[in-house]
Order: structure tokens, then C-alpha cells, then sequence
């Protein structure tokens, strides 16, 4: 298991969050779906934040109920072990309607305990 701290996990997940939407800015979906290398790059940042989280300490996923740590796992394992049964919309969504909810609520978190 990770030697890293939570802090430096959560900056990790931080980081992969930030790129996703980097990746993203100015796409559609139209335009994401068809772009090879956006999506294997997305993809690649989602499983770092899955296995970030999974390294996560367990007092810390405590401290942030609101975040749904399960499914932030389970997505990490569906890219990893069904890579090609991915659903390019559910991605998708996940991006437009919580990867920013997510990362608002890690940086208070991040912000409460450095």
C-alpha cells in the first residue's frame, strides 16, 4: 500500500481532477467521443483519482461523508478492468455534473486539514 500521506494523495487526486477539465474545456461531447487521446487522457486521470482514494486513509474518507468514495472506486475499476466497455457518456456526465462538486468539496477538505 501507498506511503503517501493523505495530503499528498488528496493533491493527486486534486491534480488529475484539474487536468480532466483542462482536457475537456471548450469540448462537446461530440468532440470529446471522437478525440483518441483525450479520452485515453481522461481515462488515465480517473484511475489516478480511484487509486488515490482507495489509498485514502479511512478517517479521512470518514471526514467526508458527502464524497461518495465507492463509486469513485468503482469507476477506477471499471476504466482499469473494462476499458473497452466504457460508456463514453457516463464519463462524460461525470465530468460535466460532479468532477467539480468533487473537487470543490476535497479542496474545503484539503483547506480544513493541511
Amino acid at each position: 500500500m501507498s506511503e503517501r500521506s493523505a495530503q499528498l494523495l488528496t493533491e493527486d487526486i486534486l491534480e488529475a481532477a484539474q487536468k480532466i477539465q483542462r482536457y475537456v474545456f471548450g469540448l462537446s461531447f461530440e468532440e470529446f467521443a471522437i478525440d483518441e487521446k483525450t479520452v485515453d487522457a481522461v481515462a488515465r486521470n480517473f484511475e489516478i483519482i480511484g487509486e488515490a482514494a482507495s489509498r485514502l486513509p479511512e478517517d479521512f474518507r470518514q471526514r467526508n461523508p458527502n464524497i461518495d468514495w465507492v463509486r469513485i472506486r468503482g469507476f477506477r475499476n471499471r476504466v482499469v478492468h473494462d476499458y473497452f466497455g466504457i460508456d463514453l457518456a457516463i464519463v462524460w456526465n461525470i465530468i460535466e455534473n460532479f468532477l467539480l462538486i468533487f473537487v470543490l468539496a476535497l479542496s474545503v477538505d484539503s483547506d480544513d486539514h493541511p
